[in-house]
């Protein structure tokens, strides 16, 4: 038996957690789960739980520590502090603990999007040849700068959106509309991710300056997740996931956004699970951003018949050893309903 721990995930980890479970190879293991918020849903879905304390930085670090030892815990599957604990990799192997996540650096440079985006465009400048196409952008941190970028980018006929430059899903991420809010939308529509131009320079203007923001082309075609699965240079799999009406999500055999996971795995060895972004603007699919862990709709690829998490364990498990012969089933569309939870 093997014990295995995820410590402050995001909800949809329940989901892996089972795929490994009902893993093809029979092999069983047991799961502990860990987040300050004691009603945490995935913990439900482990075989021990417990509340993590208020810590963060080096304190973390030496207390997920203890707790491998206590526990006597085989893998370790972080996502709190997981580039500080990558850093300490070597604290963990002497232990006899293996942790899945990717090199420290790489995991820090993809937290960065504008830090991501400027070595791309420095690879290719040395490549001469291109990786990934890249929205228009501009950085700043003073409304000043944001007012000039919006109509430096107005200018050249886009349509205008922000989002801070390290952070999670879509938290802070606003498009720019051209009117203010109506009555209509106010009394009418729910919460939205557009702001006036006015609205948002009120509200930047606040404090002298500001934490990093990206100002951007808002893209206005499909979305795609493209979930990977990758060790030592060698990219396994890679799955588009296609984000269509809705919560409906379809998996589709695109070469197009083959090319550009192979381009960026070939550039940037990212070990294990990691999902890249992209977004489609008149026929052409730009990069949003590249996340060098397991996502939350990582679920939905596994409906290609391939054990994704599992699949990762094998390759840290065996230090990349383990033959892949992985062949999956694309053209699925899926969605998915809420469902009620007891809590023990």
């Amino acid at each position: 038996m093997t014990r295995i721990w995820f410590n402050r995930w995001f909800t949809t980890v329940a989901h892996y957690i089972e795929m490994i479970r009902q893993n093809h190879d029979g092999k069983v293991f047991e799961v502990y789960g860990s987040h300050p918020n004691e009603d945490a849903l995935y913990l439900q879905y482990c075989d021990q739980a417990f509340v993590e304390p208020d810590l963060s930085g080096h304190a973390y670090v030496e207390y997920c520590l203890q707790i491998c030892i206590d526990k006597e815990i085989d893998l370790f599957i972080p996502r709190k502090e997981n580039v500080l604990i990558s850093r300490n990799l070597s604290k963990f192997h002497s232990i006899g603990v293996k942790v899945l996540v990717s090199d420290a650096e790489l995991m820090a440079l993809m937290d960065n999007k504008a830090a991501m985006y400027q070595s791309i465009l420095t690879k290719e400048k040395e490549l001469k040849k291109s990786i990934v196409p890249l929205p228009d952008y501009v950085v700043v941190n003073k409304v000043e700068d944001f007012k000039k970028a919006y109509h430096y980018l107005r200018e050249k006929g886009h349509t205008v959106c922000f989002k801070p430059v390290i952070g999670e899903g879509a938290n802070g991420f606003r498009v720019i509309k051209e009117e203010q809010e109506t009555i209509e939308e106010l009394l009418t529509e729910g919460v939205s991710r557009r702001i006036s131009y006015e609205h948002a320079c009120s509200i930047l203007s606040q404090q002298e300056s500001f934490q990093d923001l990206m100002v951007l082309e808002y893209l206005d075609g499909y979305e795609y997740s493209i979930d990977c699965l990758a060790y030592n240079g060698d990219l396994h799999l890679a799955i588009p996931r296609k984000k269509v009406e809705g919560r409906v999500r379809e998996l589709e055999e695109n070469e197009e956004l083959l090319q550009i996971a192979r381009a960026i795995h070939q550039e940037y060895q990212i070990d294990y699970i990691s999902n890249i972004q992209v977004k489609f603007s008149n026929g052409i699919p730009k990069l949003l951003e590249i996340n060098p862990r397991m996502a939350g709709g990582l679920n939905i690829s596994c409906l290609s018949g391939i054990n994704i998490p599992y699949e990762a364990i094998k390759l840290l498990q065996n230090g990349g050893n383990e033959f892949l012969k992985l062949d999956p089933a694309m053209g699925i569309r899926a969605s998915h309903i809420e469902k009620e939870v007891v809590l023990s």
